[in-house]
């Protein structure tokens, strides 16, 4: 195949760069099988339109003017690799066009999953505060270190979300012999049992569960749903652990319920990011803090690349994309997580 036969995809992966989300084993493939265009998110409507019409693939998410896509008569997919699908085109236009909107974010469930249990563990067995008094020369020995220690194992969890991430912490659980419990209002009690889940109320979850995990995106019908009334209906002492994005809890509230001693909690995100460095919450006892590392493991971000070029190829013979998350019509423009400005 001749470099003006090779289809023309191009590149706009702000945050992430090529070099990131590709090993240089499939970067090469990439540049090999196609005629590739970087650009940025503020340059992209200013392409020539040559480039615009002959784009089959664009890997990124930039914002598309119905005018912009317009010219974009050869498009077939949009490969968002940040994650958190964006409402920054016309997706009804797209989806009567029959163009594909795909998201790599599946990557990022068995990083965060493991993350969320690692922080579970803490706050039941207390890892980080033990290690900390040792260095201080304060440990208590044996059962004296161990008065509020709990064990995971046989105990009530709850689940809010069960996409790819609530799947994947549920796999992690197995071994742990937990009744779990899972509130997910976008999908049937069918599905949920499937899985091996309990389906239920959120006030179930809530309030039947020693830990609760939450994976649920952020849309357009539940910012801030779990605020000080939820709190309140938690077990005293039990562990609440934020994995998704800051924006579904009220963040004062979750703060007001640890600082009462009523339960204890841990964050992978937070309202601001980076985080204030007079915040409260970094001196709050029993809030267990993690800069929203969660999922930002190389070995994710290659999957990226490799998800892509599986799902190109895919399109490329005239088969639908299978490897990434196709958008919904139905829910897609209800999204509203945060883009993330660093990888």
């Amino acid at each position: 195949m001749s470099d003006a036969q090779k289809p023309r995809v191009i590149s706009v992966p702000e945050p992430r760069t090529l070099d990131l989300i590709f090993t240089p084993e499939a970067l090469g493939r990439l540049r090999a099988g196609y005629r590739i265009v970087e650009t940025t998110d503020a340059a992209f409507a200013a392409l020539p339109d040559a480039v615009l019409g002959e784009a089959r693939y664009i890997i990124g998410q930039p914002p598309i003017s119905a005018g912009t896509l317009e010219k974009m008569t050869s498009l077939r997919c949009v490969l968002n690799v940040e994650s958190n699908l964006l409402n920054n085109m016309p997706y009804e236009t797209l989806f009567e066009r029959g163009i594909h909107v795909v998201t790599t974010g599946a990557v990022f469930a068995e990083p965060v999953a493991e993350l969320g249990l690692a922080l579970a563990l803490d706050l039941a067995r207390g890892v980080v505060d033990a290690d900390l008094a040792f260095r201080e020369g304060r440990e208590l020995w044996g059962g004296d270190g161990n008065g509020s220690a709990r064990l995971l194992s046989g105990s009530d969890i709850g689940i809010v979300g069960f996409g790819d991430p609530g799947r994947a912490l549920h796999r992690l659980l197995a071994g742990f012999r937990a009744r779990v419990r899972v509130f997910d209002p976008w999908l049937p009690p069918s599905i949920l049992r499937d899985h091996g889940v309990e389906p239920a109320s959120l006030d179930t979850v809530l309030g039947e569960s020693d830990t609760v995990f939450v994976v649920a995106s952020v849309t357009s019908d539940n910012q801030g749903f779990l605020g000080a009334e939820a709190f309140a209906k938690m077990r005293k002492g039990a562990a609440f652990i934020l994995l998704s994005r800051a924006g579904v809890v009220d963040f004062e509230a979750l703060m007001e319920a640890v600082r009462s001693g009523h339960i204890m909690a841990a964050s992978d995100v937070f309202p601001e990011e980076p985080l204030a460095r007079d915040h409260p919450v970094r001196a709050l006892p029993n809030f267990l803090r993690s800069a929203h590392r969660a999922g930002a493991l190389d070995v994710a971000f290659k999957r990226m690349g490799d998800m892509v070029l599986e799902d190109m190829d895919l399109m490329d013979r005239g088969l639908p994309p299978m490897r990434c998350k196709r958008a919904e019509r139905e829910t897609v423009s209800r999204m509203r997580s945060k883009p993330v400005d660093r990888n």
